[in-house]
């Protein structure tokens, strides 16, 4: 490859992407343009900015993408009630197509030839970002740095930053206890106390919930609406995706609802153990769920539920730009044209359950389920000429094997 003339830096101003920055600047002798996306991690950004200007990025851009995460990103894949390996709501994954998709714009607008991320050569997230990008752009050069430079340990970076003067804070002198990515769906902890999967997590490791067996003795509730499978209010109030999204994550953080302790297998072969703490994201899956129940019909719900693997495993690996996440993604959305209604979850010490929906677009007919008296909504004896029907295969089945053993 090249070297490149002007790379776009997805930058968080902590130390790694710092390093980055100044490596590519004395590694390439290229302009260096960052950008710092604002996806809710809960952190001032501000900083960033000033870190980047006394580093001499040629240009810096900061953006709150935190309404079109949830809207464009977030709430599509809740449409599927996405789980990877059965658990994990996938707040990490889901972050980084948009991320890619900023860097491949801000690369165009401002004629870079390059893009570069911090992800090291051993997770998920390189992957990620480089598919999305190639998915993007296909000419697009990116440059990974923790595949190609010999700072291969913690004193190697704080040496190479020492020697260029690149600000060190105090508590990253020693070992970090676990390493932490968040955004307004999670926060994902990783690493050191935490890679050993026979012992617990200590609880200082979790950010966004309470312990549940510390939350409050009283339950409560909350309604969340739905429109066409996507959440548009809580409690009746109408609000914007991710200002629901933020209220979601403190009623569950509140309960201690979310918290997710889970060993997984990466895309590139190794297993790893995360913590994870999805409160608002736990909320808004069981209440999508409980919407469902009542206004999905059968066939396309369990249809749904077939699929959900694979969309959720796409979306893992990187490939949320891909053909095939688009497709499945058409079926979803068609799915969810009258998940439209009211759900009441209870919380309580760790726990959200559905204990109430309704619709206007229902498919519940009480009349029809009724123990007492149907007024000849159903008739009963219709179901004997189903159940022979159906067992008509099996009866000349169990037909053949007696007249085979006799």
């Amino acid at each position: 490859m090249s070297a490149p003339k002007k790379v776009v830096l997805a930058y968080s101003g902590g130390l790694d992407t710092s390093i980055i920055l100044k490596w590519l600047q004395t590694e390439y002798g290229c302009e260096v343009v960052t950008f710092t996306a604002d996806l809710g991690q809960g952190e001032e950004l501000e900083p960033a900015r000033k870190k980047a200007e006394m580093m001499g990025a040629s240009d810096i851009f900061i953006e709150d993408l935190r309404e079109e995460f949830v809207r464009d990103f977030v709430f599509p894949m809740f449409r599927a009630n996405a789980l990877y390996e059965g658990l994990y709501l996938l707040g990490t994954s889901i972050a980084r197509p948009l991320i890619s998709k900023r860097l491949i714009e801000i690369a165009e607008a401002t004629g870079a030839d390059a893009v570069a991320h911090g992800a090291t050569g051993k997770g998920n997230d390189q992957v990620r970002f480089e598919l999305s990008a190639y998915a993007l752009n296909p000419d697009i050069k990116v440059i990974a740095p923790w595949r190609e430079w010999d700072l291969t340990s913690r004193t190697k970076l704080l040496e190479f930053a020492e020697l260029n003067q690149i600000p060190v804070a105090k508590d990253k002198r020693g070992e970090a206890p676990f390493s932490v990515d968040a955004n307004l769906l999670h926060t994902s902890s990783e690493g050191k106390v935490l890679e050993d999967p026979a012992q617990d997590a200590p609880d200082y490791v979790y950010q966004r919930t309470v312990n549940p067996e510390d939350a409050p003795n009283e339950p409560e509730f909350v309604e969340i609406g739905f429109e066409k499978g996507d959440a548009i209010s809580i409690n009746g109030q109408a609000m914007s995706p991710a200002t629901l999204l933020t209220k979601l994550n403190e009623l569950g953080g509140k309960h201690g609802i979310g918290r997710l302790d889970l060993v997984e297998g990466r895309f590139v072969g190794m297993k790893s153990r995360g913590i994870y703490e999805t409160p608002g994201g736990t909320l808004l899956l069981e209440a999508h769920r409980g919407i469902e129940q009542i206004t999905l019909d059968r066939g396309a719900a369990h249809l749904k539920d077939q699929i959900m693997p694979q969309y959720a495993e796409l979306i893992y690996n990187g490939f949320w730009f891909s053909p095939e996440r688009e497709m499945l993604q058409a079926l979803i959305d068609k799915s969810q044209e009258h998940v439209t209604g009211t759900v009441r979850l209870k919380l309580y010490k760790g726990l959200a359950r559905t204990v109430g929906r309704w619709s206007d677009q229902s498919l519940y007919s009480e009349e029809h389920v009724t123990f007492e008296d149907d007024a000849g909504a159903y008739d009963q004896k219709d179901a004997a000429g189903f159940i022979k029907l159906n067992a008509l295969r099996l009866r000349l089945i169990a037909m053949r094997n007696r007249r085979l053993k006799g």
